[in-house]
């Protein structure tokens, strides 16, 4: 492979924004204000289900400084929204569904002052039973007039029938996870004077926010600009409406500026977060270890309104088979409505829950058949021509036996030493699990070591447009690329760069605020954006060149074909004739261009379901204690399918940022609801990894180009998380020797062998006709 322009696609570049972040100077959403700006608050229902009998503002509206009280009566246009499904009130109106949910909205001078006027609004409720229990949701009575199954995904691959010499099987169950992001969201609208309105915000999809917004104001998409603000983290948490509405609507209302800014509490209220879910798997082999068959039954908790919820559980449902050719398969999978917080996107979107629960049913078939866990892997490891489960053919770069192979080859960590003399109490509690707090002793100890893979499809699917538009416009040397890609810390301002230092050979790139003055690029979501708006800047950037060395040609009287782009000089015939900056003095060079994947389709369609995948294994090893149930993640190993690297450093953060961020699903993070009520909604109750629990990464990648895609990249944001979830769980089985069914794996689960820790999955050889507890992973 050549060497890469200074600055281009698989060379090191440094973020642009870097610098401002590091030093603190970055403008965050939270840190927008305006001349004559209010404040907004929301006032919310403390019942997870009631009927609203009365609202009443008067007491709120008549406090001096309040300039604005609104409910559901007052929202101009429609009066629900919603990502997939528009099935949430603006503000509820007769019912709340959701301990949470918004009944008012008030406009006020300062923030204080706003708060104490929504909670002067009287709201009068009759409490109705609240159903949190998905299971019983399906037979409880509509909580909405759409019903309580969002979704039913069923279909049958093969003979559904077929059996295999060994069968396991076991029923994991997964807690909701936040996604957490270090800034809270904000936003601030303004009224313009066209009677539309301007809003600056946190958010992962502009266009889908402002459509959203347009509808429920009442106006025109024309009237509505949106531009982004700084975002401090995102993880799939704002890719739905939060406040973006209500913002505009007493924006609208006061003729003022309004920012709206959540606390840490509301946050957690606000957004989606993380389904949680209960898989039941039987899983059917040969004797070599050859998968024969796959019986799946999912159910997935979506909460009070849809959001992504019919996404997700196709997703879960249609890559539970893993990296894994499956010839035959049964599967049934549904997501229902409940009275418990919505949950939405969040990275990995239904794959973590099913690669949990797939990978630990390798390790059941490994241990019954006394084969390592990577050999089953690499046994059944999908290639390309494979068929999947619900009827896609493979047809892009599948490296899984290569990750795998690769991530063999990788040497173990060193042991922890027997006596941990010669190092400082600090750093010998450090060492341990249970950290500084030095709870655990190295006597009691215990290592383990877990292997997974997993497969996380890339881009949107399942027929909706994946595309993106971006505008490029080449000037004395400098490049201006304008796209609404939303930069959520994923590195698409780094992209962008790269691309048009590659395709132009210039230095000089600026990368304009994303706003809804450009056409969409789509959500910044589902490993999507270097592919897509990537693309976008690539034909960009092409059709500028081929622009500008039609002018050169033009002017110096050469022939077109002659010329070429290197180093920032014009080329003629390999030799420089010019400097890009000097071609054309005060010459603009402009283009816009519309990236689109390949068509997808649904089941039973000819087109496939999804563009792309991308594929991980990992390799984790842990310490444990498994008298006080304390774990440390010492290492993990970890090999990625990147299609090409771009940017070697983003992308290594990427992957430890990934990682860790499985690490906290599987060890500690959970959002507690009980009632319909989050019960720890700030970060004393919610525990994250920090950088003591973080492990030591080892990243390697595999580069095979996919097709269709520019460089053969792929998106990577994802798989990371995918796979560290049951790679640390099965790693926390094989140091305890329990079945560890249920993430997160809590203390008590190792210590006292709660249910979660002890019900096994059973395993069970036709040949001697008799189940057993299944064996270690």
């Amino acid at each position: 492979m050549s060497r890469p322009p200074a600055g281009g696609v698989g060379a090191e570049a440094t973020r642009p924004d870097a610098p401002a972040k590091v030093s603190g100077t970055f403008e965050y959403a939270n840190d927008l204000q305006a001349a004559g700006m209010l404040w907004g608050a929301t006032l919310r229902s403390p019942h997870p289900h009631a009927r609203i009998l009365r609202v009443d503002t008067a007491a709120a509206a008549a406090l001096p400084g309040v300039h604005a009280v609104l409910t559901a009566r007052d929202v101009p246009g429609d009066e629900s929204f919603g990502l997939v499904v528009r099935d949430e009130p603006v503000l509820a109106h007769d019912v709340v569904r959701f301990a949470g949910e918004p009944v008012a909205i008030v406009a006020a001078e300062d923030p204080v002052l706003a708060r104490r006027a929504a909670a002067a609004v009287a709201v009068e409720y009759q409490p109705l039973p609240a159903v949190t229990d998905p299971e019983l949701a399906l037979d409880a009575p509509d909580l909405h007039p759409l019903g309580n199954v969002y979704r039913h995904v069923r279909f049958t691959h093969g003979d559904p029938e077929a059996r295999g010499d060994v069968v396991v099987e076991a029923t994991y169950r997964l807690g909701m996870q936040d996604q957490l992001f270090l800034a809270p969201e904000a936003g601030l609208a303004t009224p313009t004077d066209d009677g539309g309105v301007e809003l600056r915000v946190a958010t992962q999809w502009l266009h889908s926010d402002r459509d959203q917004v347009a509808r429920c104001t009442g106006l025109p998409p024309e009237k509505v600009r949106l531009r982004l603000a700084g975002v401090g983290g995102a993880f799939g948490g704002r890719e739905d409406v939060t406040l973006q509405i209500h913002a505009c609507l007493l924006a609208l209302a006061t003729g003022r500026p309004v920012k709206l800014q959540y606390d840490r509490a509301e946050s957690f209220v606000a957004h989606r977060q993380r389904h949680g879910a209960r898989i039941r798997l039987r899983h059917h082999a040969d004797r070599d270890g050859r998968l024969v068959s796959l019986e799946a039954d999912i159910l997935v908790d979506g909460g009070a309104y849809a959001s992504t919820s019919p996404v997700v559980v196709t997703n879960v449902a249609t890559l539970i088979q893993g990296p894994y050719a499956v010839p035959n398969a049964r599967v049934d999978a549904l997501a229902v409505r409940t009275n418990n917080p919505s949950c939405g996107a969040m990275r990995g979107f239904g794959v973590p829950q099913a690669s949990f629960a797939n990978e630990a049913q390798l390790d059941l078939l490994a241990a019954e058949l006394g084969l390592h866990p990577l050999e089953i892997r690499r046994r059944n490891a999908l290639r390309t021509g494979d068929r999947l489960i619900y009827g896609q053919v493979l047809d892009g770069a599948t490296p899984v036996r290569e990750v795998i192979d690769r991530l063999a080859a990788i040497p173990l960590p060193e042991e922890l030493p027997a006596r941990l003399s010669g190092l400082s109490e600090a750093a010998a509690a450090v060492r341990l699990p249970g950290g500084v707090g030095r709870a655990s002793s190295r006597d009691r100890v215990v290592r383990g070591v877990g292997w997974a893979v997993s497969a996380k499809n890339l881009a949107f699917g399942e027929g909706l447009p994946d595309e993106s538009t971006a505008s490029c416009v080449l000037r004395d040397g400098v490049l201006t690329v304008h796209c609404a890609c939303a930069e959520v810390g994923q590195g698409f301002v780094t992209v962008a760069q790269q691309v048009a230092r590659t395709v132009l050979g210039v230095a000089d790139v600026v990368v304009a605020e994303a706003d809804t003055m450009v056409a969409s690029a789509g959500s910044t979501s589902a490993s999507r954006q270097t592919m897509a708006s990537g693309g976008a800047v690539h034909l960009a950037c092409v059709a500028v060149r081929d622009r500008l060395l039609r002018h050169v040609a033009r002017a110096r009287g050469v022939p077109r074909e002659a010329l070429s782009l290197a180093g920032g000089q014009v080329c003629l015939d390999g030799r420089p004739l010019v400097a890009v900056a000097d071609a054309a003095p005060g010459q603009a060079f402009r283009a816009t261009e519309r990236w689109l994947h390949r068509a997808t389709g649904t089941f039973g369609d000819a087109a496939p379901m999804y563009v792309a995948f991308g594929y991980s294994a990992q390799r984790a090893v842990v310490d444990v204690d498994p008298e006080l149930g304390l774990v440390r993640v010492v290492q993990v190993a970890s090999v990625q399918d990147v299609g090409a690297v771009v940017n070697p450093t983003q992308l290594r953060g990427q992957v430890e940022g990934g990682i860790v961020q499985g690490v906290g699903m599987v060890t500690m993070e959970e959002v507690v609801v009980t009632d319909g009520v989050i019960r720890n909604p700030d970060l004393e109750g919610y525990v994250v990894p920090t950088v003591v629990d973080a492990p030591e990464v080892v990243s390697e990648y595999v580069e095979v180009p996919e097709p269709r895609v520019p460089y053969g990249w792929k998106g990577a944001g994802e798989p990371p998380l995918c796979t560290a979830v049951p790679a640390v769980a099965a790693a926390i089985r094989d140091a305890t020797g329990l079945a560890l069914t249920a993430s997160p794996i809590r203390p008590e689960h190792i210590a006292l062998g709660t249910p979660a820790g002890t019900a096994a999955g059973t395993a069970a050889g036709t040949a001697a006709g008799a189940g057993r507890t299944g064996a270690r992973g």
